[in-house]
């Protein structure tokens, strides 16, 4: 018999919610991830339950515990019952009653097997009840502690209930696989064209997950020789990714597969499409480390020497000094005027920044002055 490590049901929260659901007369297991995390040892984030109770149910006996529920996927049976402030997702078990590859149309059940057959991945089909004993109802257990990655039942079927599985198996084959299952391979592989049926919200939000694994390059690998990559990024190349030293921003990895506008394609927010645009401009122009820490700051400075990098034989020396030594441009219009104005005072500033940064920021004023003076008056 497995069970959960005992500080993973150590929860007052948690087990507040499992409490009141029981008070009714009704079983609870905690699900999913929680579960596969916990037994692999690594951090646990949301703590998701499944239960037998229908979703009034859950709503009627979780409100009279003096918790607050809330309905957040109720058509799908899903209850986010909050309790000391922390939102707790408690799903009635289900089966499929209909499926389009994009969304499924369910009946609730008090069945777990029911429940385990419906899910896509068998490590992901994991329960456990409130003393921690791990319910395997699909061979999960094995598959974890080998760290293979294979589809509950058929792959084919499951991809065909929901495409976007197909990407879900290669951002879960990043994080927590090291073996793939040929079958599920294949599946994906001729299941690929379904993707152009998955909105683009839904295949950014998993391509960033894939991204933000700690070594993506692997499933990205895998995902080309399937032409699942291409499905999502047509001029993505893996070679560049495989140069990005590790650790990276998902932000720089996505630069390092495309440099083109991915804004609608992934369904970048504004700010993502900007930074993104800003990277693979100082990819593109190969932009010194002095430029780079000139122009920008933070984080993203940090994605940008790790980029620029890439496209460089051996080490790069230099970043930090570049950092420390970058100070704002020492002269400022006024220094100019009158003698330059307009377009002219425009082009000036401009070459007296680049002068600036390309000394690595030690050029005097004075001299910084005669090249604005100079660049100036030649059109």
């Amino acid at each position: 018999m497995t069970q959960l490590p005992p500080a993973a049901l150590q929860d007052r929260a948690l087990q507040s919610v499992f409490d009141a659901l029981q008070a009714g007369g009704h079983r609870a297991w905690l699900v999913g991830g929680a579960v596969r995390n916990a037994l692999l040892g690594e951090p646990v984030g949301d703590l998701d339950l499944a239960t037998d109770a229908p979703p009034e149910t859950v709503t009627r006996l979780t409100q009279a515990a003096g918790l607050k529920p809330v309905p957040t996927g109720i058509d799908h049976g899903t209850v986010t019952v909050v309790a000391d402030g922390r939102g707790f997702e408690v799903t009635t078990l289900r089966r499929d009653v209909e499926t389009d590859g994009r969304r499924a149309v369910v009946a609730f059940s008090d069945d777990l097997a029911q429940d385990a057959r419906r899910r896509d991945f068998t490590m992901n089909a994991l329960y456990a009840d409130r003393g921690g004993t791990v319910i395997d109802l699909v061979g999960g257990l094995d598959d974890l502690r080998a760290r293979r990655l294979r589809f509950v039942g058929d792959p084919a079927q499951r991809i065909a209930e929901d495409y976007l599985r197909i990407l879900r198996f290669f951002r879960f084959l990043a994080w927590y696989g090291r073996d793939a299952d040929p079958a599920a391979i294949a599946a994906c592989r001729d299941g690929r064209d379904g993707l152009d049926g998955i909105s683009r919200e839904r295949i950014g939000q998993e391509f960033r997950k894939l991204l933000m694994a700690p070594d993506p390059l692997p499933a990205i690998r895998l995902m080309a020789d399937t032409g699942v990559l291409k499905k999502v990024l047509p001029d993505a190349a893996p070679d560049r990714l495989s140069a990005l030293q590790s650790p990276a921003p998902w932000l720089a990895r996505l630069v390092a597969l495309s440099q083109a506008d991915l804004t609608e394609v992934l369904r970048l927010s504004r700010s993502e499409a900007r930074d993104h645009r800003i990277l693979a401009t100082a990819l593109a122009e190969d932009w010194s480390f002095h430029r780079i820490a000139y122009r920008l700051s933070g984080d993203l400075a940090q994605a940008a020497a790790l980029l620029v990098q890439t496209g460089r034989s051996g080490p790069c020396p230099g970043w930090a000094e570049a950092q420390a030594a970058a100070r704002p441009l020492p002269i400022a219009a006024a220094d100019l005027q009158p003698r330059l104005q307009g377009p002219a005072l425009g082009r000036g500033l401009k070459a007296a920044e680049d002068a600036w940064i390309e000394s690595g920021f030690a050029l005097p004023p004075s001299a910084l002055i005669d090249i604005a003076l100079l660049a100036g008056k030649t059109p």
